[in-house]
């Protein structure tokens, strides 16, 4: 039949999919330090950021709730910090860094690229740990800045972002950066004995140019008062081109 016949032939095309020109699969990840006017991320090493990075998790100013949605912690003890830290970094995924003040070279909490799927140019931010002084800050917009650039820079297609259905900290920080909803996967997983709704964010290689100039715009040394406030919302400078010159 040949109406039969056109169908299966669109079926055929959908499922071979659109053709990608000159396609070469994204690079991994490497030591280099990820410089930005606020913080630098420098590849994560037990042994040289241990002692600071417990402090910063750990101490009188730590985040209360850091714990609540992580699949590891809390810990009982230094060494099951320690015992843990060693075997998060010692694989090359996740590709775990750890984000130093430049001001003051205090180590403010770590933070990975993981999920690294160069073949498909996929890759994700996670594993995300600050110290409660970092949040909410210029230092905390910077690293997801500078990682985000990375990964694109790396040749990348995809960015992800997965968290805890339940997460709304977490879902409100991916789309204040720019990531957009995609949806819930229910039943996802279990972690620590209970059920975890994972929700997914993205941003596309082809979005990244405007979420990258909203960053900068925001970081910028103008965008900020006497008294280190910003002046403008870092989603403010998301606002189409059209809207924008209507203002």
């Amino acid at each position: 039949m040949p109406e039969l016949d056109s169908i299966y032939d669109n079926c055929d095309l959908m499922a071979a999919g659109s053709l990608i020109p000159d396609w070469q699969p994204a690079r991994r990840p490497d030591a280099r330090t990820l410089e930005g006017r606020f913080v630098r991320m420098e590849k994560l090493e037990p042994a040289r950021h241990g002692d600071g990075l417990y402090a910063a998790l750990h101490g009188p100013d730590s985040d209360a709730k850091l714990y609540d949605y992580l699949p590891w912690g809390p810990f009982s003890s230094r060494i099951d910090f320690d015992t843990w830290l060693s075997a998060h970094t010692a694989k090359p995924d996740p590709w775990v860094y750890c984000v130093v003040d430049q001001r003051t070279g205090a180590v403010l909490g770590n933070i990975g690229l993981l999920g690294i799927a160069p073949t498909h140019g996929r890759i994700a931010i996670g594993g995300v740990m600050f110290g409660a002084c970092m949040q909410r800050t210029p230092k905390g917009t910077e690293a997801f800045y500078l990682l985000a650039k990375e990964a694109f820079e790396l040749g990348n297609r995809r960015l992800e972002w997965r968290c805890n259905s339940e997460n709304a900290r977490s879902r409100r920080a991916a789309e204040r950066f720019g990531y957009t909803f995609e949806g819930v996967f229910r039943q996802q997983m279990v972690l620590k004995g209970i059920n975890r709704n994972t929700a997914h964010l993205s941003i596309l290689h082809t979005e990244w140019p405007a979420v990258r100039e909203a960053f900068e715009r925001w970081l910028a040394l103008e965008n900020f008062d006497e008294a280190g406030q910003q002046i403008k919302s870092l989603e403010s400078f998301r606002v189409s081109p059209s809207a924008r010159s209507a203002e």
